[in-house]
């Protein structure tokens, strides 16, 4: 009689573990935390506060936002240099945008000369237009901190094998995830500009933004050294930081492309392999 009640119990505990209330949480084939559980960077609402250590790039990344866009907003020119405790927009029915200005001190004005006449020199030439014949070409661009509008190529951020490919759904991956080793290089995919270089993206570790163009930006995410600086003009193929694992359960490199804010499959830009 014992044994027989012995083994009802360990049956009906047997039953209640096996079944479970809530459904086990979804992994990748790596087993690694899921993107809605790893990035936690997403800003919603109609208003952001400025954290330091953050560039409008970022912030227009976390939410999901053409930088362009926010800037025109939030009446912020070129170079878009933001300080901690400003105001950001992010939505079109504030009226108060108009007055959200970084203080004087914050913008050189001989950095905001040199750099409107760059913008306005460019801002005519469309994506993927050769510039040859324009009179735009007249003025050389000496300036270390100009590129062309036109992507010429695009290359692999890393050498090693796909891990993960592009997702559309809601909790999907937004990028790319390359398998790799400790240090392997991480190189620039495409000529351009670092517009951010940090760790202030939760879920990204150390982070580093590339802008292309005014449509394309591209992002490389879980470095274990980042070797370039903000405002570093770098060339396809450039080797800007070192591959590692901050924010993510293995080491590998998370490369996603944004174009006019919104995460695009990379695989369509990069070349077969």
């Amino acid at each position: 009689m014992l044994f027989r009640y012995s083994f009802a119990f360990v049956l009906l505990l047997v039953i209640g573990c096996s079944s479970r209330q809530t459904p086990a949480p979804v992994v990748d084939v790596q087993g690694q935390v899921p993107l809605s559980k790893r990035v936690k960077s997403s800003i919603r609402g109609s208003e952001y506060i400025v954290k330091k250590g953050e560039t409008l790039y970022s912030i227009s990344w976390r939410a999901g936002l053409d930088v362009n866009t926010l800037a025109r907003l939030n009446k912020i020119s070129a170079p878009y240099q933001i300080f901690p405790g400003q105001k950001i927009f992010l939505a079109k029915n504030s009226s108060k945008a108009s007055k959200n200005k970084p203080s004087s001190e914050s913008l050189p004005v001989k950095q905001q000369k040199v750099v409107k006449k760059a913008i306005a020199s460019n801002k005519k030439q469309e994506y993927g237009e050769s510039v040859r014949g324009q009179k735009i070409s007249k003025k050389p661009s000496s300036t270390n901190r100009s590129f062309s509008q036109k992507i010429r190529r695009w290359v692999w951020p890393a050498k090693g094998k796909l891990l993960a490919k592009f997702s559309n759904r809601k909790q999907g991956n937004k990028g790319i995830d390359i398998a790799g080793n400790r240090n392997d290089s991480v190189q620039a995919a495409a000529d351009g500009r670092v517009v951010y270089a940090g760790d202030v993206l939760r879920g990204y570790g150390q982070l580093i933004i590339v802008k292309h163009n005014d449509d394309y930006l591209s992002a490389y995410a879980h470095n274990d050294r980042i070797l370039v600086k903000e405002q570093q003009v770098v060339k396809a193929g450039d080797v800007i930081a070192k591959m590692g694992d901050t924010d993510a359960e293995r080491v590998m490199l998370h490369f996603e492309v944004r174009f006019r804010g919104k995460s695009v499959n990379p695989l369509k830009y990069l070349p077969r392999r």
